[in-house]
């Protein structure tokens, strides 16, 4: 790449040293949401170093950095990395998406570091199969309406958390996100308690069901072969219609 550049850039680049600038720290941490037993959940990691060690904190790590002409890895690629390692489940397994930055001073007290935080959404059928990773102590799944209030969170975790939860719950309405959060089939009622698991609020079951036939109207939604047993009469299944 250095040698298309015109001859005055390829020798401002020779001479140029990384070093006399100041250069932070970049990381990525990801706040891993689900829905189990209609209750919005977040895994913690119990940090087994220090800083903050003995604390709960949410999977992350440092973006690698390399001097070669590649330069390292890109954010996506770290937040992808980091969370299969941090996790357990496979590399690009689950829904993941850019939240936010997160840059202010002192928020780490190693050093100037910032932070491009990300949110993942993970099926409930997958929840038993997370494990800690090698660094952290244990992993564990907290309510994040009833346990998350009671304990303190290392870093600034606690804000990279509540703007994940209002993003899920600002976007959910919008878009098919809700889908990420059930079993490869559900039931309505399933779906409607995901929705009410993350908006923090009931849904009168009749109009949520109106909601259903129209996404099943507009093909987001498709019945399923076979029926579950929910009480005493079995229900429908469905699916979620993945665009091509």
């Amino acid at each position: 790449m250095k040698d298309q550049l015109p001859p005055d850039e390829a020798e401002f680049l020779r001479r140029y040293r990384a070093a006399d600038y100041p250069r932070p720290s970049v990381t990525v941490d990801v706040a891993v949401l689900t829905v189990v037993d209609s209750d919005l959940k977040v895994l913690l990691i119990e940090r087994a170093e220090p800083p903050f060690a003995g604390c709960w904190a949410l999977p992350g790590g440092f973006v690698q950095v390399s001097d070669d002409d590649d330069q390292g890895e890109s954010i996506d690629d770290t937040a992808h990395r980091e969370l299969a390692e941090e996790t357990g489940l496979p590399p690009r397994s689950v829904f993941l998406e850019q939240l936010y930055t997160f840059g202010e001073p002192r928020r780490d007290p190693r050093t100037r570091v910032i932070t491009v935080a990300y949110y993942a959404l993970v099926r409930p059928d997958l929840v038993p199969r997370v494990c800690a990773a090698s660094d952290a102590a244990q992993a564990r799944w907290w309510s994040v309406g009833s346990e998350i209030p009671s304990i303190e969170l290392a870093f600034d975790h606690d804000r990279i958390l509540s703007r994940a939860v209002e993003r899920v719950r600002g976007k959910i309405d919008h878009a098919p996100i809700a889908f990420e959060l059930v079993p490869p089939t559900f039931t309505i009622a399933e779906l409607r308690a995901v929705y009410e698991a993350i908006k923090g609020t009931h849904y009168d079951p009749g109009n949520f069901r109106r909601r259903f036939m129209r996404m099943q109207t507009d093909g987001v939604i498709r019945q399923a072969p076979g029926r579950r047993q929910t009480g005493t009469k079995p229900a429908r299944v469905y699916r979620f219609v993945r665009p091509d």
